[in-house]
């Protein structure tokens, strides 16, 4: 029973992501961890690519818009409650918060999150804004 991991979503974040967005850390197992994001209101991420894991996304609360580019090709997608994408290894990203509510995510990485060296700042499309 040992490997039965439970926690509960803190109210305070345990991290700040290199993208700028607060991290609540959740459960993890050997092929992926979990993990609470929150984006503040009117906040844009810094944007990134991913050195080794992929990871997705569930968005809980808010509004906001997600930018991925992969090989030259980019997309902008509206993201709020129901919605959830997909940032494969290699796929840069940037989001923002658009709404007057913090943007909130829960996102699997797979493999779990390796540390801060995991992520490249790239050049997004908005300037960041924290």
């Amino acid at each position: 029973m040992k490997n039965l991991a439970t926690r509960v979503l803190g109210s305070d974040p345990d991290a700040i992501a290199p993208d700028g967005s607060e991290v609540r850390i959740l459960v993890a197992v050997g092929a992926g961890s979990m993990a609470h994001f929150t984006l503040r209101p009117g906040a844009v991420s810094r944007a990134i690519v991913h050195r080794s894991v992929e990871e997705v996304w569930f968005f809980t609360r808010g509004r906001g818009a997600m930018w991925r580019q992969q090989s030259g090709e980019h997309d902008i997608v509206d993201v709020g409650p129901g919605v959830s994408i997909a940032i494969p290894v290699g796929v840069s990203f940037q989001f923002r918060s658009d709404g007057e509510e913090p943007l909130e995510a829960v996102g699997v990485t797979m493999p779990p999150w390796p540390g801060a060296d995991e992520a490249v700042f790239v050049e997004g499309i908005w300037a960041p804004i924290a």
